[in-house]
């Protein structure tokens, strides 16, 4: 058997503290699954790990690229794969972590990505259509072709927007069905962390509130500083935009730090559309539980010994 342990959730579930404490005790490494994680000097941001944190388990991709550049599904794969690989042949636990769901279900179940190549001009013209219509209009017109992937996309990430009618466009297929099965990674462990909504709501602002005092404002006007354009590709997440649109003279910092809560909130509520809580794969603890930590351990002493695990 070749284990493999994910551990998924909505954002500010407690992924990463579950993940250190498991590859602590099960000599396991981290395979970043955050989209955003991948990119430099975006830190406090993205959570990022702190240098403490990755001190006690060794993080793979993580600080891929800078934030002008564009990182694929089909780039996460290759390099997922590769560093499971990697990790299995020093005798490791693979451990795979984040909230992007299409990185998780893309690496257990063995998605093959079509190489598709940008075509610059469509691109263009849908981007002067999301200034002209609005970012809506874009995003309706990805639901009237393909319902399933326009209901995973945040209307407003106008990039990845435009990239899933630019599939449409290229190929004739829609964005969901153009995604090939190979053969899936058998025998993972998937253990999801959940929180009642209200509770992840208020854990959601409290972290964001450290986020500024740790010096959030700071990190993306040293970005800005730097010539990275807020708002547009990687810049365009949580966060950076809102606080770039303060920077900008557009907001206040409190009505800038009150949409970051409030699109965290949305975000959460989307990741559930990944993460199922009636998904019979995903094996749900409760991230406010006292025992967590204990909790998971049995679930992975348990996959370890007999490759499956008995709720």
């Amino acid at each position: 058997m070749n284990p493999v342990v994910a551990i998924i959730g909505p954002t500010a579930s407690g992924k990463t503290a579950l993940a250190i404490s498991l590859a602590e005790q099960f000599q396991g490494e981290i395979i970043n699954a955050d989209s955003r994680q991948v990119y430099r000097w975006m830190d406090i941001g993205t959570a990022k790990p702190t240098l403490e944190e990755q001190s006690k388990a060794r993080h793979h991709l993580l600080e891929l690229l800078n934030p002008d550049q564009d990182f694929s599904l089909g780039a996460f794969l290759a390099l997922a794969k590769s560093a499971a690989e990697d990790i299995h042949r020093r005798d490791r636990l693979p451990l795979l972590v984040g909230g992007t769901g299409q990185y998780i279900w893309a690496f257990l179940e063995g998605w093959n990505v079509p190489e598709i190549p940008p075509d610059e001009e469509f691109r263009r013209g849908k981007e002067r259509d999301a200034e002209e219509i609005g970012p809506m209009a874009l995003h309706q017109q990805l639901e009237a072709i393909d319902p399933l992937r326009a209901g995973q996309l945040d209307p407003r990430n106008v990039r990845r927007v435009i990239r899933a009618l630019e599939i449409f466009h290229v190929t004739g297929r829609k964005p969901s069905e153009s995604i090939e099965r190979t053969l899936p990674v058998r025998e993972s462990l998937v253990i999801g962390l959940t929180l009642e909504r209200q509770e992840l709501y208020d854990r959601i602002d409290r972290r964001v509130d450290r986020m500024l005092a740790a010096g959030f404002l700071d990190e993306v006007r040293q970005l800005s500083a730097m010539g990275y354009s807020l708002g547009t590709g990687p810049l365009d997440s949580l966060g950076y935009r809102e606080l770039g649109q303060h920077l900008s003279g557009e907001l206040a910092l409190y009505e800038a730090v009150q949409r970051t809560k409030f699109q965290t909130h949305r975000l959460a509520r989307r990741q559930y559309t990944w993460f199922k809580l009636t998904d019979p794969r995903i094996y749900w603890l409760n991230a406010a539980d006292p025992e967590l930590d204990q909790a998971a351990s049995r679930l992975v002493e348990d996959y370890l010994r007999q490759g499956s695990v008995v709720q």
